[in-house]
């Protein structure tokens, strides 16, 4: 729990107390000055959840690559027993997607580079 809502509740509390003061006195100065640090307090309160939930979330994020990269061998082994199986049931249809995948790369290598158009010059 963040700092900013323990404080922030407190205002909160406080505001309300100074308000309610304010109402059985009949003093219009103390029921505003609660009125607004009750505000204050929530507002505090508020900010300080915020900043928990983006803490929790980084934390999160931070467990989840931790997760990935220690089970990465596992990951990449699974893939391969996936893969392996697609080829297995359909040896076909993955023959032709490689062939289509080396074709599309033939292409791209042996194709010309381009070059940029020829600059016009006019001499005297």
């Amino acid at each position: 729990m963040d700092k900013d809502r323990i404080f922030g509740t407190a205002k909160e509390f406080a505001g309300k107390a100074e308000g309610a003061v304010g109402d059985a006195t009949g003093d219009a100065q103390t029921q505003a000055s609660g009125r607004a640090r009750e505000a204050a307090g929530a507002v505090q309160d508020l900010y300080g959840q915020a900043k928990d939930a983006a803490r929790d979330a980084a934390d999160t994020a931070v467990n989840y690559a931790k997760d990935a990269y220690e089970n990465r061998g596992e990951t990449v082994r699974s893939g391969q027993k996936a893969m392996a199986q697609t080829v297995q049931d359909n040896p076909l249809g993955s023959l032709l997607i490689a062939g289509g995948i080396g074709f599309a790369l033939a292409l791209l290598m042996t194709r010309q580079p381009r070059r940029p158009p020829p600059r016009w010059r006019y001499y005297n």
